[in-house]
């Protein structure tokens, strides 16, 4: 290895580390009380020393990493997502503070762009659920295979009102973060299809690629009829792209482009309604949304476990998120270090458009951290390598309504 991964001279405490770590955060959470910074600190440190998020496991580890007592431990841990009433000594007068999460947002993804490479980036929208305990509804930045919660909100499990005004308010949260002259790909999955959230992406000056459901009524520019949007791609291999209107029950139909592919190996097209004009955009680069799951994936069974949690108050599982969110961009940011310093070393000056991860890099960034014991290692600054997007249709033309009533007809 290089110089670029420092580690920790040979038996040194952890205390140091912890320090530059709280420090770290400090100046990227300037709002924090330093309180609930060194108490971020202590969680997402803890929290990667033991690969779990349970209070007991990270205050266990935590405790004796630090020569401390567990219990001590466990109650300064506590305090960071307990509210004010129900810490200790609020009954007796004592003044406690907690802290509103959505606050801390803004600079989350202020940090993470601060590494980004390019003025391009894509976000997801997806909701993961913990039983029926709780709904995540949580706005991801994807990158290197996963997705880095940077927005979310936690519901209680069985509600069933529409959860356009938490989505609309979480990208809100963030939209200051990116300057305008940033191309932002906002990507959803047809649980989330819906006119309202399309039309707050557009306001936001961002792109959704929004996958719709099959039978969502189209009607391209020109055309004279309606059809369901299965019906432009009959079959596999097919593709269509066209400016238009979508949902015909709608007072005001909405103005988008379908763009639909039905790629071999697939069960059924991906349908994707975005405002980007044809030669501007590819339904391929609908295939990130997929590392969502897999950050989901690395909270609960994956690695951290969250899915063990014993809390069932959502406004703390919220704050605890902050600090599952901070360890998860602190192992994809020093993955991504070690992926690049490797590749230089094998590779020298050769270059592959598109090289074949082996590790996950969040697997790569766990493996290094722990390279680093017992102090751990610190966060490299250094920008993160540049993700391939598919080409864009440049050349795509729009087949006529006669063209494709005729095609429709073969593959009834």
């Amino acid at each position: 290895m290089s110089t670029l991964i420092s580690r920790a001279p040979e038996g040194s405490a952890p205390a140091p580390r912890l320090a530059l770590w709280r420090q770290e955060l400090a100046g990227h959470f300037p709002g924090l009380s330093p309180v609930f910074v060194a108490l971020l600190a202590l969680w997402s440190f803890g929290i990667i020393l033991c690969r779990c998020c349970s209070l007991s496991t990270v205050a266990l580890h935590v405790a004796r990493l630090c020569g401390k007592s567990a219990n001590t431990q466990r109650q300064r841990l506590r305090e960071f997502y307990q509210e004010a009433a129900a810490k200790a000594g609020a009954k007796h007068g004592v003044k406690r503070r907690d802290f509103d999460v959505r606050g801390c947002f803004l600079p989350l993804l202020s940090w993470l762009l601060s590494l980004w490479p390019c003025r391009r980036v894509a976000l997801a929208l997806d909701v993961t659920n913990l039983g029926s305990k709780f709904h995540v509804l949580c706005v991801s930045v994807l990158y290197g295979g996963i997705g880095i919660p940077v927005a979310w909100r936690v519901l209680p499990g069985g509600q069933k009102e529409s959860w356009n005004d938490v989505w609309c308010d979480l990208l809100q949260a963030v939209q200051p973060a990116i300057g305008p002259d940033w191309t932002v790909a906002v990507l959803t999955d047809r649980g989330l299809e819906s006119a309202r959230l399309f039309g707050a992406i557009v306001t936001a000056h961002w792109h959704p690629l929004m996958r719709v459901k099959a039978g969502g009524q189209f009607r391209p520019a020109g055309w004279m009829h309606w059809h369901p949007m299965s019906w432009y791609v009959p079959r596999v291999g097919g593709r269509f792209a066209s400016a238009g209107v979508a949902y015909k029950s709608l007072e005001e139909p909405l103005a988008c482009t379908l763009m639909a592919c039905w790629e071999p190996g697939h069960a059924e097209a991906w349908l994707i309604l975005t405002d980007l004009p044809v030669a501007a955009a590819s339904p391929s680069w609908y295939a990130f949304r997929a590392w969502i799951e897999q950050g989901f994936k690395m909270i609960k069974r994956g690695e951290l476990q969250w899915q063990r949690t014993r809390m069932t108050k959502a406004e703390r599982a919220e704050r605890l998120w902050l600090a599952i969110a901070v360890s998860l961009l602190w192992l994809v940011v020093l993955g991504a270090a070690v992926e690049a310093d490797e590749r230089r070393e094998t590779l020298g000056k050769v270059r592959a458009a598109v090289l074949p991860r082996r590790y996950r890099l969040f697997a790569l960034g766990m493996a290094e951290w722990h390279a680093g014991c017992p102090g751990g290692v610190v966060l490299p600054v250094v920008a993160l390598a540049l993700e391939v997007w598919a080409e864009k249709w440049h050349d795509y033309r729009t087949p006529s309504e006669r063209d494709m009533t005729s095609i429709a007809k073969l593959y009834p």
